[in-house]
Order: structure tokens, then C-alpha cells, then sequence
């Protein structure tokens, strides 16, 4: 058995897929929204995950505690382009908006991956739970998935 907690997060945030053959090549955004779902470390001998004294994997509040803040200082109402995209870049950097720049596309697929493999590691290093996947919906029906 494996329990996990899911919480879900949404931010307002600008994007454009570098070298996209249609619309999405222009500098846009979406309400996306994140589900992010950690799981609590395993104990020694069990596959159960080590539960708090309440029940909980993780509180849901605390859950968006750790990334809430990271989302709204780094991608809330901000650009995230590729770091190949040097005319996005300096479109952005000219009109003075916030930018953040991904190593790689920021596809819907590419910033679960993101939030997924750097950020949840970053964030919950100690706290006994990890990220194991993150799921964006970049529109209500075009859904991206990143899984451990």
C-alpha cells in the first residue's frame, strides 16, 4: 500500500514554446494549475508510508507552505522561456516583466519535470515526504505529467 497527498496550486504564468510550428511560438500564458503529490518516506522494513502522529502524509496547508512561495517569487505573473529562446528573452528583459529561464521548452511537460525533479527535491529535502509526481494542466483539457 501506498498513501499519498495531493495539493493543488494555480498560478497565472507567461510562456512561449521555442521554435513551435503554431500559435504557441508567440509569447502567451494560462491559468495553469499544478497537483503536486508527495508520498511519505518509507519505513525500514514495510512498504507503508510513514505516517504522521495524525494520520497525515503531509498537511495539506504546509504541502503549499514549501511551494507556494517558490511559484509566486519565480513563475506567478512572470515568463518562463527556454534558454534558447535569446529573442524572448530580451523581449522580456526590455519590457522589464519577471523572467525565469528553463533549461530546456517550457511545455507543460517540461515544468512538471522541472518542479518535479529540481524544485520538490529542493524544498522537502528533510521533511520525510517526497515529491512523486507532478501534474499540470496547462489548459482544462491538455494535462502533462511528470512521475517518479
Amino acid at each position: 500500500m501506498r498513501i499519498t497527498a495531493t495539493r493543488r496550486l494555480q498560478y497565472a504564468i507567461g510562456h512561449r514554446v521555442h521554435k513551435h510550428e503554431s500559435k504557441c511560438a508567440n509569447l502567451h500564458g494560462h491559468n495553469f494549475v499544478f497537483f503536486l503529490k508527495a508520498e511519505a518516506e518509507l519505513l525500514h522494513q514495510t512498504v507503508l508510508g510513514k505516517l504522521d502522529p495524525l494520520g497525515r502524509v503531509i498537511d495539506f496547508g504546509v504541502l503549499k507552505g514549501f511551494f507556494d512561495p517558490w511559484f509566486n517569487l519565480h513563475w506567478d505573473h512572470g515568463m518562463v522561456l527556454c534558454k534558447d529562446d535569446e529573442e524572448g528573452i530580451a523581449a522580456v528583459r526590455m519590457a522589464h516583466s519577471k523572467l525565469f529561464v528553463l533549461p530546456y521548452n517550457p511545455t507543460a511537460e517540461n515544468l512538471a519535470r522541472y518542479i518535479l525533479e529540481v524544485v520538490g527535491p529542493e524544498l522537502l529535502g528533510d521533511e520525510g515526504v517526497r515529491l512523486i509526481s507532478v501534474q499540470v494542466f496547462e489548459t482544462e483539457n491538455g494535462i502533462a505529467e511528470a512521475i517518479l
